[in-house]
């Protein structure tokens, strides 16, 4: 199971994992086990600095603060950018991901930090949900999401822009625990000489393995898919 898996899993998830196939045991026997066999979940530890942000980023309120959390899905999306190497290069990696399921529904990888890249994980996702009511998108303070024509296209498509308070990164900690996890995943331990094959590699985890398998303990270890059919 730790093997199948990725070896992502720390003994929570091998022990509800197993527990899904009808494996009868228990958390800590799983954790006992799997330390005396030498298996560790892959982890990253991750530093984050806090921006400068100017006067005029204060336009855009933090609206997520003040409503409930999402009770179905394309209620709320959130989106951020991150930074991952191929070769001696940082390349970006811009999602969205809906907050009601923690799916991620739309992402680019770009040589550049660009507002076409943030477009371009918007329109994926746009393409795959058809929204039809109001949708609230949440996102750091960066100029990616506040420039004019990214928040020119949130408006054409009825989508409401939502930012982060300045020096709170936390209000967007779901977006960051994501990467948490991608990097622990994906990056840690490999290495991307071309960005086709880093390209492949995050295909293969974002569209199957994150959406349709690693169980998520924040939705009661389910996948996202799972999460979302249920309709919980």
């Amino acid at each position: 199971m730790f093997i199948a898996n990725r070896q992502t899993y720390g003994s929570p998830r091998v022990f509800q994992a197993l527990k899904r196939e009808g494996i009868h045991t228990s958390e800590k026997r799983v954790a006992r086990l799997m330390r005396e066999s030498g298996l560790r979940a892959r982890a990253l530890k991750t530093y984050s600095r806090p921006a400068k942000v100017k006067f005029f980023y204060k336009a855009i309120k933090n609206h997520r603060k003040d409503i409930d959390k999402a009770k179905q899905i394309n209620q709320q999306w959130s989106g951020d950018i991150t930074y991952l190497k191929v070769g001696a290069r940082w390349h970006y990696l811009a999602v969205v991901i809906d907050l009601y399921s923690r799916r991620v529904i739309g992402w680019a990888l770009g040589k550049n930090k660009t507002t076409a890249l943030t477009l371009k994980a918007l329109q994926l996702a746009i393409n795959k949900r058809k929204p039809t009511d109001n949708v609230l998108f949440h996102t750091d303070r960066g100029a990616e999401y506040r420039a004019h024509v990214v928040q020119q296209f949130l408006l054409k498509h009825n989508i409401k822009a939502s930012m982060n308070r300045p020096g709170c990164c936390t209000d967007n900690a779901e977006v960051e625990s994501f990467f948490h996890s991608l990097k622990a995943d994906v990056i840690r331990g490999n290495t991307f000489d071309t960005m086709q094959k880093l390209q492949t590699k995050l295909k293969g985890y974002l569209n199957y393995f994150y959406n349709r398998q690693r169980l998520h303990s924040s939705l009661g270890y389910k996948t996202p898919a799972e999460y979302e059919l249920a309709g919980n």
